[in-house]
């Protein structure tokens, strides 16, 4: 079966603009949460945003000022181009290139604009603003700045978005259809998603404490992430790892929730295992989905200790940092969970107060480098029990 190697990284997020950045502020600690400023909201939830506007972002991206175009794709293509330039990937037409890009919101920043003035008159309101509501309006825009004219597709299956479309780009690989595979998510704060959450009460109205006993919900973010998989014969550098396992499955327990037994993350990560060929104790470190609602954190701890007993394996979720950034979640994951491999480093999960009764497990605390990581895994679950876990090795 053809090795599916990590050669480029891209990401933007509440804690930086770029890989470097990301890493600079997971190094020191440095969080992104904090009171929403890029649109108008009464609810006085913090969140993870981008610390650039949209203008700014243009002017990044060498975009007119004056072209209507969404936050979540605007988002996307700074990391995926980034990601490819990382790589020197051979971007050429007759290049067997792919993009799968994944998000939830689409172009909802811009629709829920129109709408309000749309209201208000039906004569009124800009048309353009809903020319990229469809969520494949983002990934058409990708695609075409980084010139893909081949196969290109969206993928939206809510928080595990990312995860599933790095997953259907490595079976592409695996199969031989593609040579090269951007992938990755990307999702923008808007009204939309945060009247949503909150309907669900499910936001906590200070600094989220993921996998913590007092933990009290979640802190929405945005941002992307992308990664360049791609074939032996058409790596150009020298990979950071290797995407040796993946699995997906649906525990379909309830709309909303995870199953109090933890089946759904106790099935993929499993099943990941099983694809990339390791045991439980040959795992390093898992990057947790870890969104600090109480249900959640409960059901990834029990399916952890169902997988590996009293031998848990290191463990954080970065989501204190920058948020759950929800179809982006798991590109941006993956991108620090390949830099985990790459450099031997693992990630401090913040807040952290004291361990979740029913399973008295303690994630990393600070962060630690130069560890003799072999293979992480990384989580990424969505509604409707759409459960997803990607496994990052050391290149063999």
């Amino acid at each position: 079966m053809t090795r599916v190697l990590v050669t480029g990284l891209g990401v933007i997020s509440a804690i930086g603009k770029d890989l470097r950045e990301n890493m600079a502020s997971l190094r020191g600690g440095k969080h992104g949460i904090g009171p929403v400023v890029h649109f108008h909201t009464e609810l006085g939830f913090p969140a993870g945003e981008v610390k650039r506007d949209n203008s700014d972002l243009k002017g990044m991206l060498g975009i007119a000022p004056g072209r209507t175009v969404s936050r979540t794709a605007l988002l996307g293509l700074a990391a995926a181009s980034e990601a490819v330039a990382d790589a020197s990937a051979d971007m050429q037409p007759w290049q067997r290139v792919g993009l799968v890009s994944a998000t939830s919101v689409g172009g909802m920043d811009l629709t829920e604009c129109f709408y309000e003035d749309f209201r208000e008159n039906p004569g009124r309101g800009r048309l353009r603003d809903v020319a990229m509501h469809d969520c494949a309006a983002s990934t058409e825009f990708i695609a075409d700045a980084l010139g893909i004219k081949g196969f290109v597709t969206t993928v939206s299956t809510a928080c595990s978005s990312a995860g599933n479309a790095l997953m259907l780009g490595a079976r592409m690989i695996r199969h031989g259809l593609l040579d090269t595979v951007i992938a990755g998510g990307t999702d923008a704060l808007c009204r939309f998603t945060l009247n949503g959450f909150n309907s669900l009460k499910i936001l906590d109205t200070g600094h989220s404490r993921p996998m913590s006993a007092d933990r009290n919900g979640l802190n929405l973010g945005e941002g992307a992430g992308f990664l360049v998989l791609q074939s032996e014969r058409a790596a150009r550098r020298t990979p950071y790892c290797e995407l040796r396992g993946f699995a997906n499955v649906n525990e379909a327990y309830h709309q909303t929730g995870s199953s109090p037994e933890g089946d759904g993350a106790y099935m993929s990560m499993t099943e990941a295992m099983r694809d990339a060929g390791i045991a439980p104790d040959e795992v390093d470190y898992i990057n947790v989905h870890g969104t600090g609602t109480f249900q959640n954190d409960l059901s990834e701890s029990v399916a952890m200790r169902r997988i590996f007993g009293d031998k848990v394996p290191m463990f954080s979720s970065v989501k204190p940092f920058v948020g759950h950034t929800l179809g982006a979640s798991e590109g941006i994951e993956a991108v620090y969970s390949a830099m985990s491999v790459a450099e031997g480093t693992v990630y401090p999960n913040l807040n952290f107060t004291s361990a979740i009764p029913e399973t008295g497990l303690v994630p990393v605390l600070s962060w630690k480098d130069s560890l003799g990581i072999r293979n992480v895994l990384s989580n990424s679950f969505g509604f409707g029990g759409n459960n997803s876990t990607l496994v990052f090795s050391r290149c063999r």
